[in-house]
């Protein structure tokens, strides 16, 4: 029998099964099909079958590195890690486009998602802090398009993030006095800037006293503080049914006697809960949020409100009053993440902007009775 022909009877074997597919049970279904096949054809068949059926197949190796924050497959041919050293080609290749296909689809239905012609996209969170996206052809023009992004804890404080440059001395004395002063700031940057990083240290330096609760849509943070209370939202299963949306979750937060109220990342109509918590007395809330740049936080607002139906002037007046500051960090060519920036939510008028004013921030931290460190 060719090893074409044994993993085609196997996957049969397996799929049929009914029983959950771990490596023992492949290597069991290919004794069983292998019949008078070599020694050399069974184990090329195990291997095959494994990486078919059990974790990521052939990726698992690069989500298992360290370093690994995403893993692309844009052809059978052409697999790509990032991580800190940037964007790479690797050596890793699929038999043809059926098998990547294939790969796709169990990934989705590990998620409780489905994935077939009728359903041509998935985005969905793999079990391990996986967050899977796959397109199917034609969507897709040149083959089945799979993305993951691995999300690992936060685990820096200041004094680590100061060590590998992300700040200096003076910022990170600011940075202390802005948690001290319970100023309400949002943590913008691209993907991979070190947004949760920063977040996460940050909330490290909250008093033990105070009670933080946490809204994510995925567990990153995770920082070294006695009272923190992690909510996490989750999608709908494959019949629709079941949803928690961050906006719910936002909710039963201020039900939580919360001292501080966080969004690890506010990304749709949950701002508008947000700033109306922030607006109630809640001190010190703090979020992140996708923007280019600090100037671009009141327009990138603008838009997340407009899906919770909060018009333009209502958010504009309450933005004013629920958030103070704006930390932006962004992602260098070498892969270093650095704070560049820090502004001041100003409001002229019916409009907020942000403005570069260390002055207006130290008037901030001294109406509460902070010294700032410059």
């Amino acid at each position: 029998m060719s090893t074409p022909e044994l993993v085609d009877r196997v996957r049969g074997r397996l799929a049929g099964s009914g029983t959950a597919i771990t490596r023992a049970e492949v290597a069991r279904a290919v004794r069983e099909e292998s019949g008078v096949a070599g020694h050399d054809d069974i184990l090329v068949a195990t291997d095959r079958m494994t990486q078919e059926f059990v974790g990521a197949g052939p990726l698992e190796p690069l989500l298992r590195e360290p370093g690994t924050t995403d893993v692309l497959v844009t052809a059978p041919d052409e697999v790509w890690r990032d991580g800190d050293g940037g964007l790479c080609r690797t050596d890793i290749r699929f038999p043809d486009e059926d098998a990547v296909r294939r790969l796709a689809q169990r990934l989705a239905l590990a998620c409780g998602r489905r994935l077939d012609d009728a359903q041509p996209f998935v985005d969905a969170w793999l079990p391990g802090r996986v967050r899977l996206h796959a397109v199917l052809p034609p969507i897709a023009v040149g083959g089945t398009c799979i993305s993951l992004r691995v999300l690992r804890p936060a685990v820096h404080d200041l004094a680590s993030l100061r060590a590998l440059g992300t700040f200096d001395d003076t910022v990170h004395r600011a940075l202390e006095a802005i948690v001290e002063a319970r100023l309400a700031f949002v943590i913008t940057g691209g993907t991979g800037a070190g947004k949760t990083s920063l977040l996460n240290a940050l909330l490290g330096e909250v008093s033990p006293r105070e009670r933080i609760v946490c809204v994510e849509d995925a567990g990153e943070l995770s920082p070294n503080h006695p009272q923190f209370v992690r909510l996490i939202a989750r999608p709908p299963n494959v019949e629709g049914a079941g949803e928690v949306t961050l906006a719910d979750l936002v909710r039963q937060g201020l039900r939580m006697r919360p001292d501080r109220l966080v969004v690890g990342e506010v990304r749709g109509a949950e701002v508008c809960m947000l700033l109306t918590a922030l607006n109630t007395g809640h001190d010190g809330g703090a979020g992140t949020l996708h923007a280019n740049s600090p100037t671009e936080v009141p327009a990138r607002m603008e838009a997340l409100a407009a899906l919770g139906g909060l018009p333009r002037p209502a958010l504009h007046s309450q933005l004013a009053a629920a958030f103070h500051l704006v930390l932006h960090m962004a992602r260098e060519q070498d892969g270093t993440r650095r704070l560049t920036d820090v502004g001041v939510f100003d409001r002229d008028g019916d409009t907020v902007r942000v403005v570069h004013d260390r002055t207006r921030l130290k008037t901030l931290l001294a109406a509460r009775g902070v010294e700032a460190p410059w």
